[in-house]
Order: structure tokens, then sequence, then C-alpha cells
């Protein structure tokens, strides 16, 4: 608009690659992929996506999943939790995470 000053990003080419939120969404999501693939569950998880909502926040999209991929999801968390996860806790209450280990990369 006329008279308006031209020092700030216009919303219409803004692009989520200015975005924390992208990175650690996209971070986060790469981290359960590979953990997925691990698992033998890659083909299970055909929504599996970063995001970002209209705030620039970030999210990872999980989709929709069968009742045995949620079964076996929930296995591997039962057998994660048995083996200790989650006794390293940071002062917040929140598990280190893989995302949270790769933030500065780039």
């Amino acid at each position: 608009m006329p008279g308006e000053p031209m020092d700030r990003p216009d919303a219409a080419v803004w692009s989520s690659l200015e975005s924390d939120g992208w990175y650690a969404a996209r971070s986060a999501t790469t981290a359960l992929r590979d953990v997925l693939v691990r698992a033998g569950l890659e083909k299970d998880f055909p929504y599996l996506r970063a995001d970002l909502n209209a705030f620039g926040h970030g999210f990872v999209e999980l989709g929709r999943v069968s009742p045995d991929t949620a079964e076996r999801l929930a296995e591997l968390l039962r057998l994660a939790l048995a083996s200790g996860f989650g006794r390293d806790r940071d002062d917040g209450g929140h598990a280190a995470t893989t995302a949270e280990e790769h933030k500065g990369r780039t």
C-alpha cells in the first residue's frame, strides 16, 4: 500500500524457510522418520510431514494410521518406557529430543 514502510516482509512473499518453527518441525519429522524406518514402519505413516500453522508454529503431522500400526507403535512406546526412556528428563520435565540435539544445524 502507498505510504507503508517497505522494511518489513510482505505476507504475500513470506517463506516458511524463514521460520524457526519450520526448521524445528522438519528436524523432528526427520528424526521420527529415521526411527520409523529402523522399526520397519516407514510405509505405515504415509502422511508424515512437517507443517506450520497460520502463526508460524511448527508441527509434525503424523496422519491417519491403521489399527495394526497403532498397536505396533503402542508396543514400541511400551518397550521404550520399560527400558528406562524418560528417566533422563531436564528441569522442565522434557526428555532431550533428537530435534533439540540438531537445533543448531543448518
